[in-house]
């Protein structure tokens, strides 16, 4: 569906984005992460063809964005991070007027427009002026524009800036009913709001690819926790398991930190060490893999 090689983007003697290169299939939710000044909304304005590369190439759907730029714009929904609106306009009138940019029959607007209006909860304030709205609810009309052709991509940058905790609840839930029928990009810098929908994050770190993996593979961890009564004895035990590559003491005495080798099968390794432990009749008080959470991991990365 997307395919981005070796992307790089310059402003003089400064580079935004050097060689980022991914690929991401359809139906897939995408967290695009990164610090301010990473490259991540630099990525996304090249994906979209509005911005230019200094070198490399985006393909969507199998067409290239620098040769058939109109006709990917066609397949892509697209929020930017301060989305540009009309404030003199109703919400109404903004939605029709985005309709008509993107080429739909006049006939066929009123019942777009109505369920872009459902999905994002404006339908309270559809004939108010836009000046009048709250940060929020702009935020949603930015939402509801780029969802309104029913686009093949969505990419949403900060989707739930300026939203209350209900509001968020219902973005997360609109963002998964979406990605039934679209592939979906999001960059934010609310990790929770990451781990809630996304099943594939990449990371941006100084304009480079710093990360590329699916969620669920991020939170295993091949470090075993182990808190006995065993001194440093335990040390060498440890150590001779097959599974385990690395073993060190960790905080007070009894606890260890023990690293599996490449390959090791986490629940073979536990039984393993249970099993060790409990042969030399040590008392075993815990015995369970080190938690990894986005923000472990991003503040791994970033440090």
């Amino acid at each position: 569906m997307i395919n981005v090689e070796h992307l790089t983007r310059k402003y003089g003697d400064f580079t935004a984005v050097s060689d980022v290169s991914f690929e991401i299939r359809p139906g897939e939710i995408v967290g695009l992460l990164g610090h301010n000044g990473a490259g991540k909304t630099t990525v996304m304005k090249m994906m979209t063809g509005y911005l230019e590369p200094t070198s490399g190439s985006v393909t969507i759907d199998g067409l290239s964005v620098a040769n058939d730029r109109r006709a990917v714009q066609q397949k892509i929904g697209y929020l930017p991070e301060n989305c540009p609106v009309y404030p003199e306009m109703t919400i109404l009138e903004y939605l029709d007027y985005c309709a008509a940019l993107h080429g739909i029959p006049e006939r066929e607007r009123p019942a777009l427009i109505r369920e872009a209006v459902e999905r994002t909860t404006l339908a309270a304030k559809a004939v108010e002026q836009i000046s009048t709205l709250s940060r929020g609810y702009r935020q949603r009309v930015g939402v509801a524009q780029a969802i309104l052709h029913k686009p093949a991509i969505l990419i949403l940058d900060e989707p739930t800036n300026g939203l209350d905790p209900t509001q968020i609840l219902h973005m997360r839930e609109l963002i998964t009913e979406l990605a039934k029928t679209a592939t979906v990009i999001i960059s934010t810098h609310i990790l929770q709001e990451v781990q809630a929908v996304c099943g594939r994050v990449i990371i941006i770190k100084n304009g480079k690819v710093a990360l590329d993996s699916q969620l669920d593979k991020l939170r295993q961890s091949s470090r075993l926790l182990v808190s006995t009564d065993a001194a440093a004895q335990a040390l060498p035990l440890f150590k001779s398991l097959p599974q385990i590559a690395k073993a060190a003491q960790a905080g007070g005495e009894g606890q260890f930190e023990l690293e599996l080798k490449p390959g090791a099968s986490n629940r073979e390794a536990a039984a393993a060490v249970a099993k060790a432990v409990h042969t030399q009749n040590w008392p075993l008080y815990a015995l369970h893999f080190e938690t990894r959470t986005l923000e472990t991991v991003f503040a791994e990365i970033s440090g």
